[in-house]
């Protein structure tokens, strides 16, 4: 009885971890295009870095967000809170 209760949180932490870990690796794929991307607009076209740049940091700010969120129910369920 106590084996099988290890190991039922053993996989809900497993789980957890493995959810955060792709939601990080999510982020930083996406952030990582818009980089590319960005670069390339600002040597297509110097004269426009500014706004370029000013999307890009939104950008990466929104994706870095959804992120964070996959991080932090990823902890929740780790810990166990609400349910």
């Amino acid at each position: 009885m106590f084996s099988s209760l290890f190991f039922a949180e053993a996989i809900g932490l497993l789980g957890a971890a493995l959810g955060a870990g792709i939601a990080a690796v999510g982020a930083g794929i996406g952030i990582g295009q818009i980089g590319g991307s960005a670069i390339e607009a600002i040597a297509r076209q110097p004269e426009a870095a500014g706004q370029i740049q000013t999307t890009m940091i939104i950008s990466a700010a929104l994706v870095e967000g959804v992120s964070l969120f996959g991080v932090i129910v990823s902890l929740l369920i780790a810990l166990g809170v609400g349910g």
